[in-house]
């Protein structure tokens, strides 16, 4: 069984059972679109500003956010990894067509937010990105009801790997490595 799906089970019903109304895919967006517009691999400031967003700024149980934190960590590890290996947090290709959409549509929109947190300023992105993130825009947006067919499957799979090509592409070109924070020079304010 794919790992990102039980990643996905696993931490939505935690949420769930916590009164947290989000699902792991919004969670693992936001994560890598923190990371995505510059926060570096290191970093563990992600958790007040989840808590801000998705709990009333209030603090997650222990359970939470060990679940974030693998979440996280795996997340990392796959968007350093030189393959490709980003696996969005999705449900089960089993999981009815207009749930894996939604869920999908979640994740976009929780990687805007966490981009936002962490990029405001656009010049210097490249025009990729800058054209992914209207894409994303755009995505975010979507909500028609999908047919149970095979167009639709097809549809879905190709948006979905559109944005996980273009999750990799955010993190690739503004993204920071542990080796790109120490050789950068450090800003006096």
């Amino acid at each position: 069984m794919n790992t990102s799906s039980n990643h996905f089970d696993t931490i939505t019903t935690l949420l769930e059972r916590n009164d947290i109304l989000t699902s792991a895919a919004e969670i693992q967006g936001m994560f890598c679109g923190m990371l995505g517009g510059g926060m570096p691999l290191e970093c563990q400031d992600w958790l007040e500003p989840l808590s801000d967003f998705i709990n009333q700024g209030e603090p997650f149980s222990k359970e939470v956010i060990d679940s974030f934190r693998t979440l996280f960590d795996s997340t990392c590890q796959q968007l350093v990894e030189s393959d490709f290996a980003l696996v969005l947090c999705l449900p089960e290709d089993s999981t009815p067509i207009n749930e894996r959409g939604q869920a999908l549509l979640n994740w976009v929109q929780g990687f805007m937010l966490g981009f936002g947190l962490h990029q405001d300023d656009l010049t210097g992105c490249s025009d990729d990105v800058k054209e992914a993130l209207e894409d994303f825009a755009e995505i975010a947006r979507m909500d028609d009801e999908m047919a149970e067919d095979e167009e639709s499957e097809q549809a879905l799979f190709e948006v979905m790997e559109y944005v996980r090509v273009t999750a990799m592409l955010c993190f690739n070109e503004l993204g920071k490595s542990p080796e790109q924070q120490q050789s950068e020079p450090k800003t006096v304010h």
